[in-house]
């Protein structure tokens, strides 16, 4: 291919921006070093230096004169921004972040990237446009497309075929919401109807819980913190963003933050938790408001939820696992999230560009889990106590790798071990599907409330499924890995493991019946006695003594065990908060010095590298051992 024929897919985004293009025979998304999204965000240093990315990003909480976010929102207007004593329109912005992806697919491709096919959103004035298309003209670059960022995710589930079919996106990012009702055949999309808000988004959600710290803060010590202690506040905002991902994959989120402020000289700290159902609680009338758009959205377009053959979820805050719950009980479908919500524009445009090009590409190609995996539960069946209940934890189609995870309780008081048992199935009877593996946990901690225990599971590629068992209360948990989990079972295999499991029903019998009438007599004597009787627990929503209906869900994403590497990851976290207390007090090469360290220790916990995460933490402390001793 010559140099000319190479065109590339780029979403400029509002929070973050990525490119794709055709290499390895396959429409990929492009990285720099380990990040495959590059920040909207442009500054000046100090010392007149341009700033892209990640580094204007970190710049922004100490100079917010020199760093510039959100040009997207800007765009088509005539406002200019200023960073320091320079003044630029929108489309220069957007023309640095448009050069550095295009570095970077040059970088990776071998050849100078001159075309491009860029995403915009389907409400897009004709002047945003065309400030996007200058844009494209100031970086360097043929715009030879402007692509609708509907059409783009379209293209990226491979619904740009000969076939008619109706398909809503549902577009919720860092800032804006849009929701589009859209038919495409071939290569023509037609945009039924669209609505939305440039003003909801998942900044809204940090909001919230920054609110929720706030008042936390205020009732334990008598200090509002939204007077006069900005710098806390932005702390607090990057603490909001890590609890808000936190729960997306795991049930709460620990919130420690030291010393953001302080009285008599004595330092104030904030420390609480926050768990997935407040979390959920205090988004809901948000994410009600954007599925009033889609009703809109569908009236607009005379479609009912019956003519949509499917629903695309878009933005990085379409991983929240509440939303897509939501979109599926307000329209009945279960939405699609096998393409990583943040790259599915950015590699729908590359799905484009690449047929300009001239190769043959229909979608782009993800790894998913053909079969549902899932713990066995005590629960009911007819009104009666049933052993064996089921529940999928990771369902079938899911993209991976992936991590999931669901909350139990144990039995009954003084409950001392549980065991678990995993299927592979749909059925909401564990005996009619496929026994995978099992464990027990021993020792947990005793009592009268019903224990918590966490079942994470992670499924990987290579199709090994690793359950994790974690008693809340005190951390202690037990795994097991289960090699070959997606290899299908023979009918022999499948009759052989169903025989065995009705024996092992009908020899628990007597064990269930025991329990029973423990239970009732409620005497603590008997219940320690029959403890290793039980080899369920109770699902989520069946404790002793009310209903708890918070359900837990982990996205697509990085793998969160509570492990040594985890331990690492708090410690280097723990830190970084430290570091970013005393940046203020820090001399501007000392200052410069933390922030590419941060940089550093966040890559290497992106990629999961302990010896580069070590290495950068202790010559973060080294530092701070300087900077505090000063």
């Amino acid at each position: 291919m010559n140099d000319s024929d190479i065109i590339v897919g780029i979403d400029l985004g509002t929070t973050n921006s990525e490119i794709a293009a055709f290499y390895d025979n396959k429409v990929q998304i492009i990285a720099s070093g380990n990040s495959q999204m590059l920040p909207s965000c442009v500054g000046i240093s100090k010392g007149g230096e341009l700033l892209m990315g990640a580094p204007a990003r970190n710049q922004q909480l100490l100079y917010p004169e020199l760093t510039v976010r959100s040009i997207k929102r800007k765009m088509g207007s005539d406002e200019k921004v200023v960073l320091g004593e320079r003044s630029f329109s929108p489309p220069e912005i957007s023309a640095f972040i448009l050069r550095e992806l295009a570095e970077w697919a040059g970088k990776r491709l071998g050849s100078p990237v001159k075309k491009a096919v860029i995403s915009v959103p389907a409400y897009f004035s004709d002047a945003q446009r065309n400030a996007t298309r200058q844009a494209g003209e100031l970086a360097g670059l043929e715009t030879v497309r402007i692509l609708n960022e509907p059409t783009a995710a379209s293209l990226a589930y491979g619904y740009g075929t000969e076939e008619r079919r109706t398909v809503m996106i549902y577009d919720l990012g860092g800032g804006t919401f849009d929701v589009s009702i859209v038919t495409m055949e071939n290569d023509v999309t037609e945009v039924l109807a669209s609505q939305g808000d440039n003003r909801l988004g998942g900044d809204d959600f940090d909001q919230l819980l920054v609110d929720r710290f706030v008042d936390q803060f205020q009732e334990e010590h008598g200090i509002d913190l939204k007077n006069d202690h900005a710098a806390a506040l932005s702390r607090l905002w990057q603490t909001a963003e890590s609890a808000k991902k936190k729960l997306s994959f795991e049930p709460f989120a620990m919130i420690r933050e030291e010393a953001l402020a302080n009285t008599g000289g004595k330092p104030l700290h904030l420390e609480m938790e926050i768990s997935r159902g407040e979390f959920e609680e205090m988004i809901r009338p948000l994410v009600e408001s954007t599925l009033d758009c889609v009703a809109r959205a569908m009236g607009d377009a005379g479609k009912k939820a019956g003519d949509l053959d499917a629903i695309l979820l878009v933005g990085g805050s379409t991983r929240i696992p509440f939303v897509s719950q939501a979109i599926k009980e307000r329209t009945g479908l279960t939405p699609c999230h096998d393409i990583h919500p943040d790259l599915c524009v950015a590699l729908g445009a590359g799905v484009l560009a690449s047929r300009l090009s001239g190769h043959d590409v229909e979608r782009v190609l993800v790894d998913v889990s053909p079969y549902s995996f899932g713990p066995s539960y005590l629960g009911e069946r007819d009104g009666m106590p049933y052993p064996h209940c089921y529940h999928p934890v990771i369902r079938a189609n899911t993209a991976l790798p992936v991590t999931r995870t669901e909350k139990y309780y144990t039995s009954f008081p003084y409950q001392k071990e549980v065991h678990i048992n995993i299927y592979q199935g749909e059925d909401p009877d564990a005996l009619k599907n496929i026994p995978v593996g099992d464990f027990q946990v021993k020792g947990l901690t005793t009592g009268e409330e019903p224990n918590m225990v966490l079942c994470e599971m992670s499924l990987d590629i290579d199709g090994i499924l690793k359950v994790t068992a974690i008693e809340k209360a005190t951390g202690k948990s037990k795994q097991i890995t289960i090699d070959n989990a997606l290899k299908p079972m023979s009918k022999g295999e499948i009759a052989t493991a169903r025989k065995r499991l009705e024996e092992m029903y009908e020899s628990r019998s007597e064990a269930l019946e025991s329990l029973l009438d423990t239970l009732e007599s409620e005497t603590a004597e008997d219940e320690t006695e029959t403890g290793s009787n039980v080899i369920q627990f109770p699902k989520l929503g069946e404790k002793k003594g009310g209903v708890d209906s918070e359900k837990v869900a982990a996205g697509n994403a990085a793998q969160h065990k509570k492990t040594e590497w985890e331990n690492e990851c708090d410690e280097a976290g723990a830190l970084m908060d430290r570091s970013r207390g005393l940046l203020n007090s820090m001399h501007d090469e000392d200052k410069e010095e933390a922030i590419d360290l941060h940089e550093q220790i966040e890559s290497a916990m992106t990629v999961n590298d302990s010896g580069m995460l070590k290495e950068a933490c202790e010559e973060l402390k080294e530092l701070l051992f300087f900077v505090e001793g000063k």
